[in-house]
């Protein structure tokens, strides 16, 4: 009998301490929390500048069509489970764009104080490199495993699936957790890059990929595999002088994004991370595209930032050091309605929220900061705002520069909301995420592959109430669909949730213990997943099936 990764973590914990996992990696207990590591070496802030190819990564760029391949079925997963879709070759259409993506180990400077670190990137690139689909052209991703089977820095597994945040794209190329792929093998993932059924006015705007493999998410994506996945459209056409009814936002390299991560090193500088911590993963080092914090040189005008919370399990609240607002324009994989001014937003595990800052108003030389106030020392929750904060990243406004971008008032208006829908709910449904036995269920059910715990009909919409225990937060993310929030517990919707979200927060003082939502799924039929992105939760599965009926 093979145990799972969380069988073989609980053993550990019961003996006193210590696992090995399959390749006789010795897994040491870190006390129950990543503090138990103790404390990362110091480094000096804000002296490695973000540039194209040192934390501002490549775009992708497409190849010349290739033979499609049948996806590989007996790559064993470390719970001992194969494939559940198992595809023949890709039917595409004519105007497919191709691309090739090698996993492969890349060494990687998070900061010229310290080694470098050997991490595991998408063609070498730490973010992997920026894919830029345009709707309607369809993109056909070649993934290919070359990560070492015996690494010696011992965090991750060379099992991989790929999955696309927020996208929406068939079973088999949704990066199902036991749809793996192991070194020297290969999987071909066919995005669509179509809108979601009627919502044909709403604009896709920022999604991600990473890893997506079951009991070792966490690790994996830890170690480097994840990367922005854009989207080009008719009104946002990442062309700032474009006229109306192009959106006209920031673009080029105005246009950037910005992913947030938590990481913790030895005193010898080097990567270590706690693979008994679950609670969720914390660590002391705040990396800004895979840089401790780093510096931006900025010009006096409108720059557009999407921002990324990549981290396993730390929420954060953003502010800007000389008092100066956001102005929102986007939440997860859409455009709002309308832009929203706050002076800070909330940022849990796995979501997007991209805003527009304008330096037109700075003077040259100036300094201004991004803050995160929002402490935070175990994985159950935040623990509230703080003052000064610790800053993430350092703006410097180093130029003057023209600047032809507008934040139009109208962005992207939703024609079928909540007035529309919820006269067709038919069906409520209830998930309560919980702990359980050192580990984390769903309704009282860790996950199986086996189990399907709700079946949806295509383009019925329903309500879901996503409920917390425990005083725990969960970031919720529900794939193949996007869902409007109803309500919070009786805690207001921030401005920003008001619109489109595939991920949400629940649970914990402050936040509300449920939440009610409004889903349709509309694209496609088969099974899929939804878990808590806390992604030490969602590894000790956290996670359930549902299935979409015709």
């Amino acid at each position: 009998m093979r145990l799972t990764r969380r069988d073989m973590l609980k053993l550990g914990i019961a003996v006193g301490g210590a696992t090995v996992l399959p390749g006789g990696r010795l897994l040491a207990d870190g006390g129950g929390q990543s503090g138990g590591l103790g404390s990362s070496p110091r480094t000096t802030p804000f002296v490695v500048e973000l540039l194209p190819g040192r934390g501002i990564p490549p775009v992708a760029q497409p190849v010349a069509p290739f033979p499609t391949l049948p996806d590989p079925g007996n790559c064993v997963n470390v719970d001992g489970s194969t494939a559940f879709h198992v595809h023949g070759p890709r039917v595409v259409p004519p105007n497919t764009e191709f691309f090739l993506m090698h996993e492969r180990p890349v060494e990687h400077s998070f900061h010229p104080q310290l080694p470098p670190n050997v991490l595991w990137g998408y063609d070498g690139s730490i973010p992997g490199p920026t894919f830029i689909a345009k709707i309607g052209t369809p993109s056909l991703v070649r993934f290919v495993n070359d990560l070492p089977e015996n690494d010696p820095v011992g965090i991750g597994e060379p099992i991989t699936a790929i999955h696309r945040h927020g996208g929406f794209q068939a079973p088999e190329d949704d990066g199902y957790p036991i749809d793996t792929f192991c070194t020297g093998q290969s999987r071909d993932y066919l995005y669509p890059n179509i809108l979601e059924g009627d919502l044909a006015q709403n604009a896709e705007s920022t999604n991600w990929y990473h890893d997506h493999a079951i009991d070792i998410t966490s690790m994996n994506v830890y170690r480097g595999l994840a990367g922005f996945y854009l989207f080009q459209t008719a009104i946002d056409t990442m062309n700032e002088n474009d006229p109306p009814p192009a959106l006209g936002l920031p673009s080029g390299e105005f246009d950037i994004g910005l992913v947030l991560q938590d990481r913790l090193f030895n005193e010898d500088g080097f990567l270590v991370y706690d693979s008994f911590d679950h609670n969720g993963f914390l660590g002391d080092k705040f990396l800004v595209n895979g840089i401790i914090q780093p510096f931006l040189r900025v010009a006096r005008r409108k720059y557009r930032f999407r921002f990324l919370n990549g981290s396993s399990a730390r929420v954060y609240q953003l502010f800007l050091s000389n008092g100066q607002p956001f102005v929102a324009i986007g939440k997860d994989s859409n455009l709002l309605e309308h832009p929203v001014t706050v002076k800070s937003f909330r940022l849990a595990p796995a979501e997007r929220v991209e805003v527009v800052v304008d330096f037109s108003h700075s003077s040259l030389k100036d300094e201004i900061f991004l803050v995160n106030r929002l402490d935070q020392t175990d994985g159950r929750k935040p623990n509230g705002l703080v003052s000064p904060g610790t800053p993430l990243m350092k703006f410097v406004v180093s130029s003057n520069a023209a600047d032809p971008s507008r934040v139009p008032d109208d962005l992207v208006l939703v024609t079928e909301g909540p007035e529309q829908l919820l006269p067709q709910v038919k069906v409520q449904r209830h998930f309560k995420f919980e702990r359980s036995d050192g580990a984390w269920v769903i309704n009282g059910d860790f996950f199986d592959e086996n189990r399907i715990s709700a079946k949806p009909r295509l383009g019925e919409p329903e309500i879901w109430i996503l409920e917390s225990g425990g005083g725990w937060v969960h970031p919720v993310h529900i794939h193949l669909s996007e869902f409007f929030l109803l309500s919070r517990d009786g805690v207001p919707l921030s401005p920003i949730e008001r619109s489109r979200n595939d991920t949400v927060l629940i649970g914990g003082a402050g936040v509300g213990e449920a939440v009610k939502l409004l889903i349709r799924f509309n694209m496609f039929t088969g099974r899929y997943v939804f878990h808590c992105h806390n992604i030490e939760h969602e590894d000790m599965r956290m996670m359930a099936q549902f299935e979409v009926q015709p």
